[in-house]
């Protein structure tokens, strides 16, 4: 059961993608959705208006329609697309298998109690519009051991540091009230037991003690190497020396600084946002702390402290990732006005912070938590992970080149991706699951972007977005056959459902 669940919903991915970034290729065709790859023709069945609702994929064989594998779909993909890509079918084929495997886990596994994490653990098959969604390459260790989607819990492995390599910005407290013995003279370092298996810390002589395993366990979120730790309540983000869809997760040293840095600058952007739209919250990263031994060990060793939602939601607000609710029969008796609600809440914000702020927020789904009153009406939304977050005509005087230069966009690529993570990513998979129609959902999105519209005058790229201009999708596949890093993606345009006439 398990082998064809997760192979259809690895041929849906790969479907998606082509009808995506093969736009002169695909084209509606009554209740199918079709595209030529390779040669062949395809289609698929087009739930609720949306690609990101296709199902039963198929071939055309001869003048006969017969079912489409993950194996057929990956051919016709390599006779597509240019070039040679040797490792595309293996990475597609190990990431149905981790779904495969975490549903056989899930199983068998409890989920969390507390509904925030037990959110973050719902993402099984991962990005829609992805060739292989789940992939996770590493040299060594089991990914099930730390996979969130099979409820994985674990200790974190603890090193003690020399003081005089310790290397720390900001406010990293917290992880000092990790339970350890600590010997004089050295400070506490919490260690991803993943990374720790894959990097191997030199201890001894080179400053760093190994001190075994903390008594308490963490629960890991929808990234997977980010974690919570219920006795600190904190998020702490590790580096993981793994490849996870298209980047390995490490956290380069100037990232680390620049989101300490980041924390500093955004809290008065913050307190903004919230007394203008007073359900607007954020997740601070205010430290971190790593390792003087080189700058492999600084960056793989490097452990970032991030505020939890707990505490910062209102009484009675829930925090859910917006991930899960996009797999949620959501919306109630009335999805319209919940809809209305949710644009409000989540998209005009982070168009304020573009606008009248400068900062570029990456609202997809992963870095969004929606707060849901007790009737399960978004009141809230939490943004958060400032790897992601950008500054636009900021003075950076001060702030280190490399540092500096990761925190900033210019207002071009920063308008892109607020449009591309806020509509392409965000609102459009929010919609498909509310299951009203989909032309009333825009309108209605439309309507409430456009009243922000009058409130600060319409710069023209608002104006632009609200004319029906192309939106700009994430070329996922082409940027895993071209195998480039996430950071040089390349971008196709979709069609543009926001319109005011």
């Amino acid at each position: 059961m398990y082998i064809d669940v997760a192979e259809r919903a690895t041929v849906a991915a790969l479907f998606r993608c082509c009808v995506r970034e093969l736009p002169g290729q695909a084209f509606p065709a009554g209740a199918y959705t079709m595209v030529r790859v390779g040669g062949v023709w395809l289609r698929a069945l087009t739930g609720g208006g949306t690609a990101v609702r296709l199902s039963g994929p198929q071939r055309l064989t001869g003048s006969a329609w017969e079912p489409l594998t993950s194996a057929d779909l990956v051919e016709l993909i390599g006779r597509e697309l240019p070039g040679v890509n040797g490792e595309f079918a293996e990475q597609v084929t190990g990431s149905r298998k981790v779904i495969e495997r975490v549903l056989a886990a899930r199983a068998h596994a409890k989920p969390p109690a507390d509904p925030w994490m037990a959110s973050e653990q719902e993402l099984v098959f991962g990005h829609p519009f992805h060739p292989a969604p789940k992939a996770r390459e590493a040299v060594k260790g089991d990914w099930i051991d730390y996979a969130p989607e099979a409820h994985a819990t674990f200790p974190l492995r603890l090193l003690a540091v020399r003081e005089d390599l310790v290397v720390e910005e900001g406010d990293v407290s917290a992880v000092d009230r990790i339970p350890a013995e600590v010997p004089p003279g050295y400070r506490l370092l919490p260690v991803h037991p993943w990374q720790y298996e894959l990097i191997q810390p030199p201890l001894g002589d080179s400053g760093l003690l190994d001190l075994g395993w903390a008594d308490h366990e963490v629960l890991p979120t929808s990234s997977v190497r980010t974690v919570y730790d219920p006795l600190l309540d904190k998020c702490l983000k590790f580096s993981l020396d793994v490849r996870i869809t298209n980047c390995v997760r490490k956290n380069a040293w100037y990232e680390l600084s620049g989101a300490v840095e980041l924390s500093r600058r955004l809290a008065p952007v913050f307190a903004a946002l919230t007394e203008r739209f007073p359900g607007t919250r954020w997740l601070p990263e205010p430290g971190y702390r790593s390792v003087d031994l080189g700058r492999e060990m600084l960056e793989g060793l490097g452990v970032l402290v991030r505020c939890s939602p707990h505490g910062r939601c209102g009484p009675g607000v829930t925090p859910v990732l917006a991930g899960a609710l996009a797999l949620r029969d959501i919306g109630g008796g009335d999805p319209v006005s919940w809809w209305r609600a949710y644009v409000e809440v989540v998209a005009l914000p982070v168009l304020e912070a573009y606008f009248r702020h400068g900062v570029v927020l990456e609202p997809h789904l992963q870095n969004v938590l929606v707060g849901l009153d007790p009737a399960g009406w978004p009141v809230q939304a939490v943004f958060r992970d400032l790897e992601g977050t950008k500054l636009v005509g900021h003075d950076l005087a001060g702030v280190p080149g490399e540092v500096a230069a990761a925190m900033t966009y210019t207002p071009e690529k920063g308008w892109d991706r607020v449009v591309y993570c806020l509509v392409v990513n965000h609102l459009a998979e929010i919609a498909a699951s509310l299951g009203a129609p989909l032309e009333t959902l825009w309108g209605v999105a439309a309507e409430e972007i456009s009243a922000y519209g009058d409130s600060i005058g319409w710069p023209e790229p608002l104006r632009r977005l609200m004319s029906g201009v192309p939106l700009p999708a994430k070329a996922n596949l082409t940027v895993r056959w071209a195998r480039r890093a996430d950071r040089a993606a390349t971008y196709v345009p979709v069609a543009n459902p926001l319109v005011v006439a």
